[in-house]
């Protein structure tokens, strides 16, 4: 059992945004305001699948996993609370959020299904977030130019999200999920996760003005695919989630643990006496 620590961070997002908040480069800041765009819904569905997956056990490993499930809900709780105020401040630069409800639609569609189809898209998300996660704390610098708050919030929810990437693949496992659907919903997620994320940067982009520059094109290609890029660097830990054998704490967090420890002080334990 993991035990998951439920943090509030000391951030004032009550504040505007700048426009090009992420170093001045119109790529990267549209790239992280498309991936928290959709962090409310996702965060709300993955802490929906966790809970009707925790209900679906036996009551003696329902007891077992209690307080990492409450942890883990806790977690994307806060995250999800957040990047809604983060939320709020982007829109007020134009941009349009499209991608919710889109995802708001597809998950109609599992309304009603066996628990563990939604434990195994939940985990193959986390697994995901947890690629991007170990990049981002891996790569602190691409934030050095940005304001504090916004350096912070990013790298704190990196470090959480890899702090919790056990929960949802530990409950689909405990149920029974079988090796192929967990591969399966892996195949399909990262179809939808890097179409969505694509498509509502490019929209991002057009809202800004920005999409035709050549330093947009620039930036994006060598963030993405240079070296040391996030879909170049994360290529061979992603496809490590195919092998039978595959567990998420197979791959290191250190770097979460590290992070949450150097950087106590800009957040406070919830529940904390």
């Amino acid at each position: 059992m993991t035990e998951l620590v439920v943090r509030r961070l000391l951030i004032d997002l009550d504040q505007p945004v700048a426009r090009h908040w992420c170093n001045g480069d119109a790529f990267l800041t549209a790239w992280f305001n498309a991936l928290s765009m959709s962090f409310p819904v996702g965060e709300q569905f993955f802490i929906d699948s966790v809970r009707n997956g925790l209900q679906a056990l036996p009551p003696d490993q329902q007891a077992a996993l209690k307080d990492e499930v409450q942890g883990f809900i806790g977690q994307e709780a806060t995250h999800r609370r957040i990047h809604a105020l983060f939320n709020t401040q982007i829109q007020k630069h134009g941009l349009v959020n499209a991608w919710e409800p889109r995802a708001r639609e597809r998950l109609k569609l599992l309304e009603g299904s066996d628990p563990r189809h939604g434990l195994a898209i939940t985990a193959a998300n986390e697994h995901f977030t947890a690629l991007f996660a170990e990049w981002m704390l891996s790569r602190p610098q691409f934030l050095d130019g940005c304001e504090p708050r916004l350096k912070t919030l990013w790298l704190w929810h990196s470090a959480e999200e890899a702090e919790h990437k056990c929960t949802a693949f530990d409950l689909y496992r405990a149920l029974g999920g079988s090796e192929a659907w967990r591969v399966r919903w892996m195949r399909r997620v990262t179809l939808i996760f890097l179409t969505d994320t694509l498509r509502q940067t490019v929209h991002n982009l057009r809202r800004d003005g920005t999409l035709w520059r050549w330093s947009t094109w620039r930036s994006g290609i060598h963030h993405l695919f240079g070296r040391g890029g996030l879909l170049r660097a994360s290529l061979r830990p992603w496809r490590a989630y195919f092998r039978p054998d595959f567990h998420p704490s197979q791959q290191s967090s250190d770097l979460s643990a590290t992070w949450l420890r150097e950087h106590s002080e800009l957040f406070t334990r919830v529940g904390a006496a």
